[in-house]
């Protein structure tokens, strides 16, 4: 397992949505896990396993690219990632597009007793998903 907090990150980032190793989420994240994103509240393992299940779904080739921290503070981190793949299933009402995509998250982790307890983000994807279609 992990020691600092910069390395349960990168692990996430590797086990959980580079290979898709949905074992490894009790481990990194706490039972009462929540994640704000898009002005709505997510809460649980389970909606981490479902979100990664869906990413992967869609963008079976996903990778990242790089996780750069930002800034780290007592039990928070501030970092964001890159990751691309190839869009080849709907996802978030968007059907496939076949292309290529890369968008940059941006994460505000905060830890409790070893694990990721919430965490704040930012997404480009749905940007990205979208600009593979013709303007009107």
């Amino acid at each position: 397992m992990a020691q600092s907090n910069e390395e349960r990150v990168r692990l996430a980032n590797d086990e959980i949505v580079g290979k898709g190793n949905l074992g490894v989420v009790d481990e990194i994240f706490a039972t009462d896990y929540v994640v704000h994103a898009g002005g709505k509240d997510f809460k649980g393992t389970e909606f981490v396993r479902r979100f990664i299940g869906q990413l992967r779904s869609a963008i079976p080739d996903i990778r990242v690219v790089e996780v750069a921290l930002l800034i780290q503070a007592d039990d928070t981190i501030a970092w964001q990632r890159t990751l691309r793949g190839t869009h080849e299933a709907e996802m978030m009402g968007i059907p496939p597009t076949g292309q290529t995509v890369e968008w940059r998250d941006m994460m505000v982790t905060r830890f409790a007793a070893e694990k990721i307890a919430e965490e704040w983000t930012a997404s480009e994807l749905a940007g990205q998903l979208f600009s593979q279609f013709p303007s009107a």
